[in-house]
Order: structure tokens, then C-alpha cells, then sequence
């Protein structure tokens, strides 16, 4: 749970709240003349926060080994394809946020969406876990499928396909939402 909170709140709510503010103050119009371009800036806004939050699970990882945490390597490349896939979808959603409302309202969406989808939304309880019709809608969202795809590769070992599959399905909706919505200056 703390793993996919840590996901969670690196490619979404920071990545939301950052890139709102370079829209508002111009910086996006800039950065998207460059070489790189427009889609380019973007995928590469991507692979920063992949890298980050890889960053960001080993500093978690070493400080629960420290603390006692015993997980097999192998339970860690299960994992990959979570982390790959929560990475894409709350990056999506973040600049869907970030490219379509003001940056005031997406320093407050960004924030009350983190505390609600951590609380009610399976990250720190398993979806199965929360009240009955909690936890059939949590089990859906991205937060609940990021979390129970964590727990199971982390914990079991196991790839657990229907999770990775709504967060497939989330990635690809929030890409292409992005896409046809952003708008690279207020």
C-alpha cells in the first residue's frame, strides 16, 4: 500500500499540480517549441516520473528491509509491470487535469483526489476490504487496481492479471483524453 501511495502520489498529484502552474505562468508554450515538440514533452514528463518513482521505491524498499521487510527479488519484477502501468495511468490523469483546469482548481482537485482515492479508493485497505459497495467500485478505479496489483506481486508473487488490466484501461483512456483535451496555455 505505502509502494502504490508513493506511485500514486509522485505521478499524480505532484505532476498535476506542477504542470497546471508551468501552463498558467507560459512555460508549457515554451518547452513544447522546442526540438522535442509537444508529444515529446509529454512522454517525457512520463519517463521522468518512472524514473522518479523507481527512485522512490528503492529509498521505500531499503527502509523496510531495514525495518524488517523480507521480499523475494522475484516478487519485485512481478511488480514492474504494476508500477509501469499505475505510472501511465495517474501520469495521464495528472496532465488530463493539468491541460484542461486552472491551476488553483488543480492544486485542490489534485489534492482532496489523493486523500479520497488513498482513504476509499484501495490503497490502504484492499479493495475486498472496504465496506461492500466501497469496495466494488474501488476494485475499478486506478488507485484499487494499482494497489491490489502491488499487494499481489509484492506479497504473493503473483501477476495479478485483472488489476493490470484496468490499469491498462486507464492508461489508455487518460493518454487519449490528454490528448484531445490538453491545451498548452491557459
Amino acid at each position: 500500500g505505502v509502494m502504490a501511495m508513493a506511485i500514486m502520489s509522485g505521478a499524480f498529484t505532484s505532476q498535476a499540480i506542477a504542470t497546471a502552474f508551468d501552463r498558467r505562468n507560459g512555460v508549457l508554450r515554451f518547452l513544447a517549441t522546442t526540438p522535442l515538440g509537444r508529444s515529446g514533452m509529454l512522454w517525457a514528463k512520463v519517463a521522468a516520473v518512472f524514473s522518479v518513482a523507481l527512485i522512490q521505491l528503492a529509498a521505500v524498499a531499503a527502509l523496510a528491509a531495514a525495518l524488517g521487510w523480507r521480499v523475494s527479488p522475484a516478487n519485485l519484477v512481478v511488480a514492474l509491470p504494476a508500477v509501469v502501468l499505475g505510472v501511465a495511468a495517474f501520469t495521464g490523469f495528472a496532465l488530463f487535469l493539468a491541460g484542461t483546469l486552472r491551476a488553483e482548481g488543480v492544486l485542490a482537485i489534485a489534492n482532496i483526489l489523493l486523500i479520497v482515492l488513498v482513504v476509499a479508493g484501495g490503497i490502504v485497505a484492499p479493495a475486498d476490504q472496504l465496506p461492500a459497495g466501497l469496495g466494488a467500485v474501488a476494485q475499478f478505479l486506478p488507485s484499487g487496481a494499482l494497489g491490489d496489483a502491488m499487494r499481489a506481486a509484492l506479497i504473493e508473487g503473483k501477476l495479478a492479471v485483472l488489476p493490470l488490466a484496468i490499469l491498462a484501461a486507464w492508461s489508455v483512456f487518460f493518454a487519449a483524453l490528454t490528448a484531445k483535451t490538453f491545451k498548452w496555455q491557459s
